[in-house]
């Protein structure tokens, strides 16, 4: 039993006592107690991703924030590495052989996430067991076309990701044998991170703002159908989808709740949709970086009110800013609390 279930009794579209908050990034590069253990354990960060008993710490840190969950320390590009394709961070994501053609998607392997990504599961074993009932722990995945483009690009995609781009309009059919073992692992991943601990689970479709709406349908909803079916509510699922507007697309996913961005109204889509979904969501993560106490104070506010006490989880519209500082991360988290128990 949970001591603070506040965030799944959302994700079940039940009536809270207050909004439940937690931000995505919330255990990393924005917090000054990460960067200083960064610094004590000298290693490259795909090194600290494998080694659970650091993870774990830093998931934990955000636990001091007063946030209502804690989402595990890794990365969405994690279980790539068994399937043949190791991303290092130099500092950012590198592959050294990005795949660009038939026999590289061939060349990808398959592979049980139980056997190795074992350290994944220490890390959520080790964060459920410090928490001890305290707060619900989630795990994540990144979605397969967020994977596909990383894949294809050699790294992070960027503002213009052209050869993913090419890839996915002038050979579509090549482009979804990438989506659908891409999909399949990710199924299992998340499955493995469920029996691990994870109270929730989220999916991070981070690209979904660099194409069209028929391009997300084709190439980015179909797989979020796949992977929510194959994980039969098991846990709830969270869909991230990177300011795309079409909440009702979205909403025929299977997520049980879904994480708008600031193009949405969230007021509206709840007036649609919320007895179908929960919500997540929306505040400007661009707002804590210069935003002053009173803009933070009057966004979440906003937020809060839009969302209501049932089924809504205050987030941002993406993850954490470098940059953000850390006492504004305290105050929309104060100012979340006091203002859903008002």
């Amino acid at each position: 039993m949970l001591k603070n279930d506040l965030l799944l009794r959302a994700a079940r579209r039940e009536t809270t006592e207050r909004t439940p908050v937690w931000l995505m990034r919330q255990a990393g590069r924005s917090d000054p107690e990460y960067l200083a253990l960064r610094a004590r354990a000298n290693l490259p960060l795909e090194a600290l991703f494998c080694h659970p008993e650091l993870a774990a710490e830093i998931s934990l840190l955000p636990k001091r924030l007063g946030v209502d969950a804690i989402i595990v320390f890794q990365d969405i590009l994690t279980p790539l590495a068994p399937m043949g394709a190791r991303f290092v961070f130099r500092p950012g994501p590198v592959l050294e052989t990005p795949i660009r053609s038939a026999s590289d998607i061939d060349r990808l392997r398959e592979y049980d996430p139980r056997a190795e990504l074992d350290f994944m599961a220490k890390s959520l074993q080790l964060v459920r067991q410090a928490l001890d009932g305290d707060l619900p722990l989630l795990g994540f995945a990144g979605a397969p076309l967020t994977l596909a483009f990383f894949l294809i690009e050699g790294g992070s995609p960027g503002k213009a990701p052209k050869r993913a781009t090419a890839l996915m309009e002038d050979d579509p059919s090549l482009f979804h044998r990438l989506l659908e073992r891409l999909a399949d692992m990710t199924a299992d991943y998340l499955a493995m991170q469920i029996e691990a601990g994870a109270d929730a689970v989220q999916l991070f479709e981070s690209v979904a703002d660099m194409v069209s709406r028929a391009q997300y349908e084709e190439f980015a909803h179909r797989y979020h159908r796949r992977i929510f079916s194959q994980l039969q509510r098991r846990a709830p699922t969270i869909l991230f989808a990177k300011e795309r507007p079409e909440v009702e697309l979205m909403v025929e996913s299977g997520a049980d709740v879904l994480s708008v961005g600031r193009c949405v109204d969230l007021a509206e889509a709840k007036r649609r949709f919320g007895d179908r979904v929960a919500f997540q969501g929306n505040v400007d993560n661009r707002l804590l970086v210069g935003g002053s106490i009173d803009e933070i104070d009057a966004a979440v506010r906003r937020c809060v009110q839009a969302g209501g006490r049932e089924g809504h989880i205050l987030n941002l519209n993406h993850g954490l800013l470098k940059e953000t500082p850390l006492d504004n991360v305290r105050r929309l988290v104060e100012t979340c609390k006091q203002a859903s128990a008002d």
